[in-house]
């Protein structure tokens, strides 16, 4: 798989179309805001540095598609006339910049989740190896307890904590510390499932509950998704026996319980 460049980024324009016709985008309607504010469509033209004839074909594409009038020719006056921009010339145009602040939102959210992609990425290929654990989940270092020989690491994973032992020189090799961030890298096999309400006391330091997302037979066992509480995903591996006896469904409560010496940490390099 080849990497993303660096400075990986998205872009892309809001464009209107209406009855699968190109309508609006954010030339026409800067066309139409300077309209509105000249009075003028020779005016906005020379303002937009386009001809005459292209701001009035603009114009008369929208005019034409549109079932009101956006721009409309106004006759008579002092200064003898001239252009205005509608009431649903208006409303087009305040309609558009609250669709379009919508969409940079939207696109903030998409590049984030690019440069997520490629940290994550990074991260790989930094351990230079094929990871087989099912199960990556990132999350920032809220605390760190030392101890004589290991440390408990402490990982916040979106409002989840997630206790991990390692070693001190782990801890000092990964450079962990609180506000770092970090991957915690589980097998499937080594997730326990149990029923929400099962009232069971373990000594497995985790305990993440969640929605049962998803359930996949295989011949022997039982691919089972928990979606966690606060939105990561954490995947089991049981027994066909093992999951009809917790009456796990699409849509039913579970808890995942995992060792925390069971977790392995690493971060980007």
């Amino acid at each position: 798989m080849t990497p993303p460049q660096t400075g990986l980024d998205t872009a892309a324009m809001l464009r209107f179309d209406l009855n699968q016709k190109g309508f609006v985008g954010r030339g026409r309607i800067e066309l139409l805001h300077r309209i509105g504010a000249t009075g003028s469509i020779s005016q906005a033209a020379r303002d937009m540095g386009m001809s005459y004839k292209q701001a009035w074909d603009a114009v008369d594409a929208m005019n034409n598609l549109s079932e009101r009038p956006l721009v409309r020719r106004r006759t008579g006056g002092r200064h003898g006339g001239g252009t205005e921009l509608t009431d649903e010339g208006r409303r087009l145009i305040a309609v558009y910049e609250a669709a379009a602040q919508e969409h940079d939102r939207f696109l903030a959210r998409l590049r984030d989740g690019i440069r997520d992609f490629d940290r994550f990425h990074n991260l790989i290929g930094a351990l230079n190896m094929k990871v087989s654990t099912r199960n990556h989940l990132r999350g920032v270092v809220s605390a760190i307890t030392l101890g004589a020989v290991n440390a408990e690491v402490v990982l916040d994973i979106n409002g989840t904590p997630l206790v991990a032992i390692v070693t001190n020189e782990s801890v000092q090799a990964l450079g962990l510390a609180p506000g770092i961030e970090a991957y915690a890298l589980i097998k499937a096999s080594f997730v326990i499932l149990a029923t929400e309400d099962g009232g069971l006391k373990t000594s497995a330091r985790n305990r993440l509950c969640g929605t049962v997302e998803r359930l996949t037979d295989g011949a022997i066992n039982t691919e089972v998704v928990l979606e966690l509480d606060g939105g990561a995903r954490i995947t089991a591996i049981i027994t066909h026996e093992s999951a009809r006896e917790l009456g796990l469904v699409k849509g039913g409560r579970a808890c995942a319980l995992i060792k925390a010496p069971h977790v392995i940490l690493a971060v980007r390099d």
